[in-house]
Parts: structure tokens; C-alpha cells; sequence
């Protein structure tokens, strides 16, 4: 089974019974598990956006108020990541922690560009805009319309490393003041580059459903319920900030 997610890497599949669990995985439960993540990520969000609104925004020092609780979910939900890609049958106590860190990271950044754009609800259209493509890229799966060949996933899985490269280099090079402009300026190209990736974000949701389709026919173990709701979480978490940056990237050149 072949994902860009790295949460869904090959060898996560393999020796299933050597866990010793005896009840099997299911779609339902892998998309119970799922809504568990979303709501509780949704729960630290919201307060971390309260906090921020509390202290003032940005101009009142917001910003340094939520700041400890920003870095620490970047950093904890790193580290969970890590763990529960490492030791999945650890999925059921990280994945609900991946979950309430990464809602602590993301409600800081959006609440420092909503900032921003005062009079755009641009974090409200990033949600809406994630969930919707969340639920249309499930309809395009189960429908047939797209279906996840091998060609399919073997040219996502190139894209994404290719972006993931790209990125990491654009780090690096930052690092010495010499950042990748197209990546983060709101360009005609900036904008493409942007769309390019939304879009490759979206395509490896199918990959995920593929993925836990493939686990659940095989009988997988039931904490792999959460594996496969950590993975559509890590997923989700990219797509909607790659779906923010394009937003603020068409909000700054209106």
C-alpha cells in the first residue's frame, strides 16, 4: 500500500496479528474516530482564538498571550506524530492528543491572519472550504469518479515529496536570508503555486481513503480505527493551511 502521508508508509501494515489485538477495523469506526479528532482539535482551536481575542489581538500583545500555547502544540503535536507513526498500536492515547496540540498550533496562526483581514472572514471560508473538500473528495472516492490506480498514487506520492523537498529548502535557505519568494508572496505565480498544492493536498485524501479502504478489507486490528483517523487528521491539518496561505495570498494582492 503506497501513501505520500507518511502515516500510512508501508511498513505500518505489515505483521498485523503480532499486536495480538482480536477485534478488526471498520470504516465507520475509522470515521467515529475521525469526527472525535476534528472536534476535539476544533475544541483547542476556539480557545486559543478566545485567548488571543481576549488580550487585545495584536495590537494589545495577543500575540506574545497565545504564543506559549502556538509553539508548544507545533511542538507536541511533532512529537505525538512521531510517536504514533513509530508505534501505531499507540494511536488510541495520541492520536486524541495529536489532535488537541495541533487545535492549539492552528488556532493561534489563524487567528493572527484573521487579524490581518479584519473585514474577510477568512478563516471561517478556510474551514468551510477544507470540510467541503474533505466531503467531495470522499464522494469522488466512493463514487468511482476517481479511482486510486497505481500510476495515480506512485505521481502524488512524487508531487508530494517533490513539495515537501521544496519546502525544506526554502527553510534552509531562509535561514540565510535568501528565502523562495513564489512560495509566500502573493504573485500570479505565488497564487498558482499555492492552488498547485491545495489541490495535491485534496489528492492525497484519496490516497488516505484508499489506504484505510485496503486496511478495514484485510481485517486490520481495531486501533488501527485511530491510525487511520490520525492519518486523515495529518492531512486535513496540511490542506487547510495550505487552503489559509492561498487566502491570505488573495486577500493581500485585492
Amino acid at each position: 500500500m503506497r501513501s505520500s502521508n507518511p502515516a500510512l508508509r508501508g511498513s505500518v501494515f505489515q505483521n498485523f496479528e503480532s499486536y495480538g489485538d482480536t477485534t478488526t477495523m471498520t470504516i465507520t469506526g475509522t470515521a467515529v474516530k475521525t469526527l472525535i479528532a476534528i472536534m476535539l482539535a476544533l475544541l483547542t482551536a476556539g480557545m486559543t482564538w478566545f485567548k488571543f481575542q481576549e488580550a487585545g489581538g495584536v495590537a494589545a500583545g495577543g500575540v506574545q498571550a497565545i504564543q506559549p500555547l502556538m509553539i508548544g502544540g507545533g511542538i507536541v503535536g511533532f512529537i505525538l506524530a512521531l510517536i504514533t507513526i513509530f508505534k501505531p498500536t499507540s494511536a488510541a492515547f495520541t492520536t486524541p492528543l495529536y489532535a488537541l496540540a495541533e487545535g492549539c498550533f492552528l488556532g493561534g496562526i489563524s487567528a493572527i491572519i484573521q487579524s490581518q483581514f479584519p473585514q474577510v472572514p477568512i478563516v471561517f471560508q478556510a474551514c468551510c472550504l477544507t470540510f467541503g473538500t474533505l466531503l467531495v473528495m470522499l464522494f469522488l472516492y466512493q463514487s468511482g469518479i476517481i479511482k486510486v490506480t497505481e500510476k495515480l498514487r506512485m505521481g502524488i506520492t512524487a508531487a508530494t515529496g517533490a513539495i515537501c523537498l521544496l519546502y525544506l529548502m526554502s527553510m534552509v535557505m531562509g535561514m540565510f536570508g535568501m528565502p523562495i519568494g513564489f512560495i509566500h508572496n502573493a504573485t500570479p505565480i505565488g497564487i498558482g503555486f499555492s492552488l498547485f498544492v491545495v489541490g495535491l493536498a485534496a489528492f492525497n485524501l484519496l490516497l488516505d481513503f484508499d489506504v484505510i479502504d485496503r486496511m478495514a478489507s484485510n481485517n486490520a486490528p481495531k486501533y488501527m480505527e485511530w491510525y487511520g483517523a490520525f492519518s486523515l487528521m495529518v492531512t486535513l491539518v496540511w490542506l487547510y493551511m495550505e487552503i489559509l496561505r492561498l487566502l491570505s495570498k488573495l486577500n493581500r494582492r485585492n
